[in-house]
């Protein structure tokens, strides 16, 4: 489909749709089971035509700086080496609480289209390189339930415009 949802689920999927119009992106989206692991996401890929990608909330120690991680599916997410990279200590999973404080979703529905809300201002942005690179997006759009897909420099260059996102 390449209307919003008739009747929007959270406020952030109501800001994603109205965010993308406004920005006049084109997108496509699909309804599903809900996606919560990613081999539930493999079946999604073939109905949207593009792989998902996995979005990962990780925080250090203090729960004091948060990262927001998007890569592959098939890339296995080792901590020393993304520590290592963005020379930071230690970082592992955030709560639930914190995701949802900070992104306006809940588990299974994490997705970098939450840097839109304010109050994810402080998160960081950490994307792999290869994904950036690929011509298509496609993630959660707020909610396990529903995917887009979109051009991953309409994501870039117009969605978060204004935000630093550090490419890893």
């Amino acid at each position: 489909m390449t209307t919003p949802p008739p009747v929007f689920s959270t406020a952030l999927q109501q800001l994603v749709y109205e965010t993308f119009a406004r920005l006049e992106i084109p997108f496509e989206r699909v309804d599903t089971d809900p996606g919560l692991t990613m081999e539930d996401c493999q079946h999604i890929d073939a109905k949207i035509g593009v792989r998902i990608v996995k979005t990962i909330f990780l925080c250090n120690r203090q729960q004091t700086e948060f990262y927001l991680y998007v890569t592959t599916d098939d890339k296995p997410f080792v901590t020393r080496d993304f520590c290592g990279t963005l020379s930071i200590p230690r970082v592992s999973f955030a709560p639930a609480d914190k995701l949802w404080e900070l992104t306006g979703v809940e588990v299974g529905a994490t997705t970098i289209l939450s840097a839109i809300l304010p109050q994810s201002a402080p998160v960081h942005l950490v994307m792999d390189r290869t994904v950036a690179e690929g011509e298509w997006f496609a993630c959660t759009d707020g909610t396990p339930t529903c995917f887009v897909k979109l051009r991953t420099r309409d994501l870039l260059d117009k969605y978060l415009a204004g935000r630093m996102l550090q490419l890893i």
